[in-house]
C-alpha cells in the first residue's frame, strides 16, 4: 500500500513506522504525502481507536532529508510546508483519536516538531529531541513554533530552539515535552501500556478532549466554558456514556465501544 511507511492495524490500534531506515527516517516528499494520507486513513477506519507513531530502525525520524531537497531547483520552503508538513500536522492535531509516539531513537527537525503534535508521547531514555534548524540557519517549523513553549515556557524554548540542544529521554519527561521514558529494551513494553488503556477507552469522549485542550491553549475561560458544555451536550449522548453508566450501577467493569 505505502513505499516508504508501513501501515497496520490489530486489536482497535493502528500502527504507522516511518521506514526509511537507511537515512534514519528522514523525510522526502513521497513519505510525508504517505503519512498523509494513512492519517486520513485512520480517521476515518472506525477499527482504530488509538495511534502509535514510531519509526524503523535506530531512528524516529531525523527530519528533512536534505540530500533529497538539494536536489530540488528554486525550492520553496513555504510551498513546501504548506503542502507537506503542515497539513500532517493538521491532520494529527485534528484527529479525534489519540496518537502515541513511540520514539525509538533521535528526533530532529521536523522529526521533533512530529514527535511534538503526538498525545502521547513515550520515549526511550536512550532516544533524543533537538530542534535542529538553527545548525543549517533556519527556524522552527512543523509546529515546533506552537508546541515548544507550551510544553516548556518560553524562555526554555528559546534556549532549545536557538542552541539546538539535545533533550535526552529523561530530561524531556522533566521538562515536560514527553510523558514517559524508559530503556529501550522497555519500550515496546510501555507503549502498549498506553495503547491497550486508549483501545477501550471511550473514543468519543477522548476525541472530544483532544479537541478542547487544543482549543484551550488559544481561547479564554468565557469560550471554553460554552465550548465544555457543547462538547458535554455530545459527549452524553454518546453510547459510551450510556455504557459507563450502566456499568458503574451494575458494579461492573464497562465495555466501551468507542461510539
Amino acid at each position: 500500500m505505502y513505499q516508504f511507511i508501513k501501515y497496520a492495524v490489530a486489536n482497535g490500534v493502528a500502527t504507522i513506522t516511518l521506514n526509511r531506515p537507511e537515512v534514519y527516517n528522514a523525510l522526502n516528499d513521497e513519505i510525508t504525502f504517505e503519512l498523509q494520507d494513512a492519517f486520513k486513513e485512520v480517521g476515518r477506519d472506525d477499527r482504530v481507536r488509538v495511534v502509535v507513531f514510531t519509526g524503523e530502525g535506530k531512528a524516529f525520524c531525523a527530519g528533512q532529508d536534505l540530500k533529497a531537497a538539494m536536489g530540488e531547483e528554486k525550492r520553496s520552503f513555504s510551498a513546501s510546508l504548506h503542502k507537506r508538513y503542515n497539513p500532517l500536522i493538521r491532520k494529527m492535531r485534528n484527529l479525534k483519536k489519540p496518537v502515541i509516539g513511540r520514539i525509538n531513537g533521535v528526533a530532529a527537525g521536523a522529526g521533533c516538531s512530529l514527535a511534538l503534535a503526538c498525545d502521547i508521547m513515550v520515549i526511550a531514555e536512550e532516544a533524543y529531541l533537538t530542534e535542529v534548524f538553527v545548525n543549517i540557519g533556519l527556524v522552527l517549523d512543523s509546529g515546533s513554533s506552537y508546541f515548544l513553549p507550551r510544553l516548556v515556557g518560553s524562555a526554555k524554548a528559546f534556549e532549545l530552539a536557538t542552541m539546538g540542544t539535545r533533550i535526552g529521554g529523561k530530561e524531556a519527561v522533566a521538562l515536560g515535552m514527553a510523558n514517559k521514558a524508559v530503556p529501550l529494551a522497555d519500550l515496546d513494553e510501555a507503549v502498549r501500556a498506553y495503547a491497550g488503556y486508549y483501545a477501550t477507552a471511550p473514543t468519543r469522549a477522548i476525541g472530544l478532549m483532544k479537541q478542547m485542550l487544543n482549543k484551550s491553549g488559544h481561547a479564554g475561560l468565557e469560550e471554553m466554558l460554552e465550548y465544555e458544555a457543547w462538547c458535554q451536550d455530545i459527549a452524553g449522548a454518546s453510547a459510551d456514556y450510556a455504557e459507563g453508566v450502566n456499568a458503574f450501577l451494575e458494579k461492573r467493569q464497562a465495555e466501551f465501544s468507542g461510539k
